[in-house]
């Protein structure tokens, strides 16, 4: 009887681990390929701005669309992220410097990869949050290109980014967005320009940054990041709608709610602090016109 039960229990085990070892084998291509995929796009060219305050405002840009923190002040990049089972993710060094981006790096690429979240090989880049500002006008993309193409080359070797079993896993269920390229329509034409104005048309311009977290219909949810804190509803129902337009300032520009209460250490306050005043009350207007 005893050896009959280990027969079947090993037969069991076997057929577990035959399964198992499908499933991945069909993931792991399915990412593969995805990751491989070559896109047709037409990159368009921009005019760069050489004008003082003009760089002065792609500097901002860099900053309160969340570019610094994964690339660095000094845009040289860095190891954002390493996990043994899930992968290593690592930002490029966009500067001219060793490791940086090649000598035939054009205007044209960084449209690609900031509006497209494609390469230069037209393939995806992985983990590049393009999704959140693809829609940046022609005038504010060129002003955060110029900008960053203006700025001394640093010397960073980076090693090469790595997905690891459960990253692939977590890529095919759409749990984690490695592909910004998918998330993406690449037919969509971006305005000339945005005039700056408190009104919920520009509000909702600048709202697509914060979609990538609290989702698209910004009633929040799961969060983006494995394991993260679940996400607050942001619009007219939830607790921005009980706040004052001058408590939605001074939550975005301290990290603390007019309750006292600290938020959650993966909003990125310092950077939505750097949001002048007619962004974050165009912004209040736009999320207290979301029901």
């Amino acid at each position: 009887m005893l050896k009959k039960i280990l027969k079947v229990t090993l037969k069991v085990v076997g057929l577990l681990v035959l399964a198992v070892a499908l499933a991945y084998a069909y993931i792991s291509i399915n990412v593969s390929s995805r990751m491989n995929k070559v896109y047709a796009v037409n990159a368009a060219t921009l005019d760069l701005p050489k004008d003082k305050t003009i760089l002065g405002n792609g500097k901002r840009l860099y900053t309160i669309k969340g570019c610094a923190d994964c690339h660095g002040a000094d845009l040289g990049g860095k190891v954002v992220f390493d996990d043994p089972a899930v992968g290593r993710i690592t930002s490029a060094n966009l500067t001219s410097g060793k490791g940086g981006l090649p000598a035939n790096y054009e205007v044209k690429d960084w449209v690609r990869a900031l509006r497209h979240g494609i390469g230069q090989d037209s393939k995806p880049l992985l983990v590049m949050p393009s999704h959140d500002i693809y829609k940046l006008s022609d005038n504010d993309m060129a002003a955060i290109i110029a900008y960053c193409r203006s700025q001394k080359p640093v010397d960073r070797d980076l090693p090469d980014i790595e997905i690891r079993p459960v990253g692939k896993v977590l890529t095919a269920l759409d749990k984690i967005p490695m592909l910004s390229a998918e998330m993406i329509d690449h037919n969509y034409k971006a305005p000339a320009e945005m005039l700056p104005e408190i009104s919920p048309a520009y509000g909702e311009y600048l709202a697509v940054a914060c979609t990538g977290c609290h989702h698209e219909n910004l009633k929040g949810g799961e969060s983006p990041v494995p394991g993260g804190k679940s996400v607050p509803d942001i619009t007219a129902s939830g607790a921005v709608g009980k706040w004052s337009e001058s408590q939605f300032v001074n939550t975005l520009r301290t990290g603390v709610r007019p309750n006292g209460v600290k938020l959650s250490s993966e909003m990125p306050w310092q950077m939505t602090k750097g949001y002048n005043d007619t962004e974050i009350k165009a912004l209040y207007a736009y999320l207290k016109s979301k029901k």
